[in-house]
C-alpha cells in the first residue's frame, strides 16, 4: 500500500527484455541498502516487486499485463519517473490509501496557469470516467490529487509548485499520457451499487 506521496524521483537507466516482459533499473537517492529484495516500490503508481540493487540503483520485472495496461511500454532512457516506497506501520497517511494498481491510462488535455499553480484537465478512459467525482481522489502517474471539477471534457486538478517541483508534472504537456488509479472507495462503492441493481 502507498500513500500517493513522492518521496524521490528516479530515472530509467537501463532497459532490457524478458520472455514476456521487461526489466527496468531504474536510478534512485532512496538508501538502497534499507531496501529488500522482494520489497515493493510505486513507479509511476505501478506497484513494482524490486528483484536486484545496488547503491544508487534497483531494477524490476515488468509483465507483459501491466506493460499493456499502463504507460510503462512506451519509457525510454532518461526518463524521469515517481517513486514511492511502500507503507510501513507508523507511517503518517498524508495522502490517500493508493494500492499501486494501475487502473488505466489517462491523457492529458491541457495545461495552464492557475494563479501560482498549474490547472491539468485529465480524459480518462470511457470505461473509468465515472469513477471520479469532483472532491474525490485520484492517483496520477503516482501523485495522490483532488479532483477539482468533472466535466464532459475529463476532470481537472490543480498542481501547486512544490508538487510540479518535487515529482513528473512539471514536465507533462497536453498529449502526454498517465497512469492513473481510481480511489479504492469509489470502485467498491461502486461495485456494491451494480449488485443492488
Amino acid at each position: 500500500m502507498f500513500t500517493g506521496l513522492i518521496t524521490d524521483v528516479g530515472r530509467l537507466r537501463a532497459r532490457a527484455p524478458l520472455e514476456k516482459g521487461v526489466r527496468l533499473e531504474i536510478e534512485t537517492s532512496f538508501p538502497m541498502d534499507e531496501v529488500a529484495i522482494g520489497a515493493s516500490i510505486a513507479c509511476s503508481g505501478a506497484c513494482l516487486t524490486v528483484v536486484d540493487k545496488d547503491e544508487g540503483w534497483f531494477a524490476v520485472d515488468v509483465s507483459a499485463e501491466t506493460l499493456e495496461k499502463t504507460t510503462l511500454d512506451g519509457w525510454q532512457l532518461g526518463r524521469r519517473i515517481n517513486l514511492e516506497r511502500s507503507l510501513r506501520l507508523g507511517d503518517e497517511l498524508g495522502g490517500h490509501i493508493v494500492s499501486g494498481h494501475v487502473d488505466g491510462v489517462a491523457e492529458i488535455v491541457d495545461r495552464g496557469p492557475d494563479g501560482e499553480a498549474t490547472r491539468f484537465t485529465i480524459r480518462p478512459p470511457a470505461e473509468l470516467a465515472h469513477f471520479v467525482a469532483p472532491k474525490g481522489s485520484v492517483t496520477l502517474d503516482g501523485v495522490s490529487l483532488t479532483v477539482n471539477e468533472v466535466s464532459d471534457q475529463g476532470f481537472g486538478v490543480c498542481i501547486i509548485p512544490h508538487t510540479a517541483a518535487h515529482t513528473t508534472f512539471g514536465d507533462l504537456q497536453p498529449g502526454g499520457r498517465v497512469n492513473l488509479e481510481i480511489d479504492m472507495l469509489a470502485r467498491y462503492v461502486a461495485r456494491l451499487l451494480d449488485k443492488d441493481e
